[in-house]
């Protein structure tokens, strides 16, 4: 069984800050790429960030300059650092991560609210 554990998530105000972190746990052999999405209230799940095992790196146009996204394999952990948030950043931030465990699973995390006031 492979799991992801979701922390960081919370009450911030516009222009504020936070870092998410994402834990995966079980039998993994390897993870290839992890990445967060969000989902925001009547909207459909967008990416937000993605980075490969090698730390290549990719963000949605929004969050560019703002959100910074880091892994460390060692620690089977994935983070995401939200400088200058805004009130459209409001979300539920899911993790996720494609993992070689007994067999190649797409693992999603149960997800963390971001809630930015305005």
């Amino acid at each position: 069984q492979v799991q992801l554990v979701e922390s960081g998530g919370g009450l911030v105000q516009a222009g504020g800050s936070l870092r998410l972190s994402c834990a995966a746990s079980g039998t993994i052999f390897s993870i290839n790429a992890m990445g967060w999405y969000r989902q925001a209230p009547g909207k459909q799940r967008e990416l937000v960030a993605a980075i490969t095992s090698g730390g290549s790196t990719k963000y949605a146009d929004s969050v560019k300059g703002r959100f910074t996204i880091a892994r460390d394999n060692a620690k089977n952990t994935v983070y995401l650092q939200m400088n200058s948030l805004k009130f459209e950043d409001t979300a539920v931030y899911y993790c996720n991560a494609h993992i070689l465990s007994m067999r190649y699973l797409e693992v999603w995390g149960q997800g963390t609210l971001v809630t930015v006031s305005s």
